[in-house]
């Protein structure tokens, strides 16, 4: 294992942002850490640099332990969203920072900046100056420093956080593709989870310090481990619900589940999909109290008589208008009883 956390934790003030973690990340792993604002991620990955020391626990790389290990002999290289590009230095310069700290020739200096500019979509760019750049680019720019020296494990700290929503759902899939190519190990925090499950082979939630969830992107969307990572992810048809061998008593009334489904006091989550418009008079009667464009799908708010709002996912020339009154089926393939 490349990185091993064992009962990492980091107080402040007498309060653990870093709660005894234990967290394994595998050489050429993408693991994207996810979560809300003082959730702890990135005291976590400042942790691993060597930039904030641990109060208790252990971080390893490669089997050794690196306590007392400064956070330049550590072997890691790390991006922060701001980028932290030096104004002064041209854009072959920035690039060409770790290989002079680290002692590189100068012709070696100058062939690995070259490569790294080519890697990134900026050949040529080497004599440009940072001002004048793009912010995709100043990203780029960045990236290709921070993977000069060749880090045994690269870490981003919300990398696309500045970027516009459109320039952000470019990069994180030529970051992707670049990774796999390059076979690199990553750390990346965010708290926008449609980066980190377009980037990682693995999502970790964290709250309060703590891993809510770790899996797979897939694994983790269909399955969230409970209340905080379903609503955190976007659900909000969160509720709950006595669940028998069928079905579950909820606000909405008798709701399908799953066969096996965990029975007795649960959180259940129905997802936009398995809430089914129908005609009024059939099923939970609604009525349409707003609805919100998605670009492949309309979501629609429905509001029943005395129970949570409900949202359902609509083809787009499907959705009813606000204020129409309809019913509501559910569809068992669609809900999740969450442990």
């Amino acid at each position: 294992m490349l990185l091993s956390l064992a009962g990492a934790t980091v107080r402040f003030g007498g309060r653990a942002v870093l709660d005894a973690v234990d967290l394994e990340v595998a050489e050429h792993e993408i693991v994207c850490v996810l979560g809300p604002s003082g959730s702890g991620k990135s005291t976590l990955l400042r942790a691993v640099a060597g930039l904030q020391p641990l109060d208790s626990g252990r971080v390893s790389l490669d089997g050794r332990d690196q306590a007392g290990v400064p956070a330049h002999r550590r072997g890691v290289g790390l991006m922060f969203q701001d980028h932290q590009l030096f104004p002064q230095r041209d854009v072959g310069g920035n690039v060409a920072f770790g290989l002079r700290m680290h002692g590189a020739s100068r012709r070696h200096q100058a062939e690995r900046v070259r490569e790294l500019l080519e890697l990134v979509g900026l050949p040529g760019a080497g004599q440009r100056a940072v001002a004048a750049l793009s912010g995709g680019e100043q990203q780029r720019v960045a990236l290709a420093r921070a993977l000069a020296p060749s880090p045994r494990l690269l870490m981003l700290d919300e990398p696309l956080g500045q970027l516009d929503r459109s320039l952000r759902e470019r990069l994180v899939v030529e970051l992707r593709e670049l990774f796999g190519r390059l076979g690199t190990t990553v750390l990346a925090v965010t708290h926008d989870q449609g980066e980190a499950f377009a980037l990682a082979d693995r999502v970790v939630v964290m709250r309060d310090g703590r891993i809510a969830q770790s899996g797979t992107p897939l694994e983790v969307w269909q399955r969230p481990a409970d209340a905080f990572v379903a609503r955190f992810l976007g659900f909000e048809n969160v509720v709950e619900a006595t669940v028998g061998a069928e079905a579950a008593d909820t606000p909405w009334g008798k709701v399908p589940v799953p066969e096996g489904a965990p029975q007795g006091t649960r959180t259940l989550l129905v997802r936009p999909a398995g809430v089914r418009l129908a005609s009024a008079g059939t099923g939970l009667p609604c009525t349409v109290a707003a609805r919100t464009f998605r670009g492949t799908h309309v979501a629609v708010h429905l509001q029943p008589v005395d129970a949570p709002r409900l949202e359902a996912a609509c083809a787009l020339r499907a959705a009813p208008e606000v204020g129409d009154e309809v019913g509501v089926e559910f569809d068992a393939a669609e809900i999740v009883v969450l442990d």
